[in-house]
């Protein structure tokens, strides 16, 4: 912990916002407006020393293209208030001691805890050493490095940042893909709502064994859904149909391509029925069909909709 109080702070307020610095904001402003979103690092330190050195040793660091932008924060409290309004922090670095023993410690539990942020990367820098402090903070606290600030170099520190950032890219961007997959699972939810409330469906694998139906296949076959799955298309066989439609019908799909005709089904009960009917072979990774979607729409002799 450094001794420096908020009047000292404020006295040495022009390390970080002199000409230099400023020059450095606009440049980084220009960055920003040109699409070169920075990487933004939050300090958090109460030695003001340590945010002008940390900066100084940094500024010509570009990880894939973008520099890199510093946030400042000079307590916990403070920390946090900066985390809440700038949640695309890629990296902390975090003092233990600041206005407590363990402020930083705190703030890290507040990150993970309060704000829900796991993907942010934190660094823990303290300017006390112990094997038994650096184990149990790394373990209890969800601490993503922790080093102390004697063993700190300008090359170590590069490498820590550059390690937390490129980890902070690659958690990003599963987040992100897990994030877009959730809505597709939800888009893919909606429309088979909506297919369901529309039309009699059925699915098979590729050996044409039924392993899914929805409510309205089951009304108009008049089969229950367990006297269905693992059955095949024969159960509800008519006899209507010739063996050249029901070849033509299996050599299209095993084509891969999608087939459109009217069906004659019998129902349980014995009843015929005719269906418009639409069968989409569903392919895998490899490109080989490993179901088969079919999407039927009760009609009657003349194909009209009934």
């Amino acid at each position: 912990m450094n001794s420096t109080t908020s009047t000292d702070l404020e006295q040495n307020e022009w390390l970080i916002n002199d000409d230099e610095a400023v020059a450095e904001e606009l440049a980084a402003a220009a960055e920003l407006a040109s699409g070169q979103n920075p990487w933004n690092i939050l300090i958090v330190d109460d030695d003001v020393d340590v945010h002008v050195v940390t900066k100084f040793a940094l500024r010509d660091v570009r990880y894939k293209g973008r520099p890199l932008n510093f946030l400042h924060a000079y307590s916990g409290k403070e920390g946090l208030r900066v985390l809440r309004d700038a949640r695309d922090v890629a990296l902390v670095l975090l003092d233990v001691i600041m206005e407590t023993d363990h402020a930083g410690l705190l703030l890290a539990r507040q990150i993970r805890g309060e704000l829900d942020n796991h993907l942010i990367r934190i660094v823990l820098r303290t300017g006390q050493s112990g094997q038994t402090m650096e184990q149990n903070v790394i373990v209890d606290y969800d601490i993503n490095d922790y080093r102390t600030k004697s063993d700190l170099t300008t090359q170590k520190l590069f490498t820590t940042v550059i390690s937390s950032l490129r980890a902070y890219d690659s958690m990003l961007a599963a987040h992100q893909c897990a994030q877009a997959h959730k809505r597709s699972l939800a888009s893919i939810k909606e429309l088979r709502a909506a297919l369901d409330r529309h039309s009699a469906v059925s699915i098979t694998d590729a050996d044409g064994r039924i392993v899914y139906v929805n409510a309205q296949f089951c009304a108009l076959s008049r089969y229950a859904p367990e006297e269905l799955l693992g059955k095949d298309y024969r159960l509800l066989n008519s006899a209507y149909h010739q063996q050249p439609f029901m070849q033509e019908l299996w050599n299209t799909v095993a084509q891969g391509l999608t087939w459109h005709g009217q069906f004659n089904n019998r129902a349980r009960d014995g009843h015929h029925y005719w269906l418009d009917t639409s069968i989409i072979p569903l392919l895998n990774a490899d490109g080989r069909v490993h179901q088969y979607l079919a999407i039927h729409t009760q009609i009657d002799q003349a194909g009209q909709v009934t």
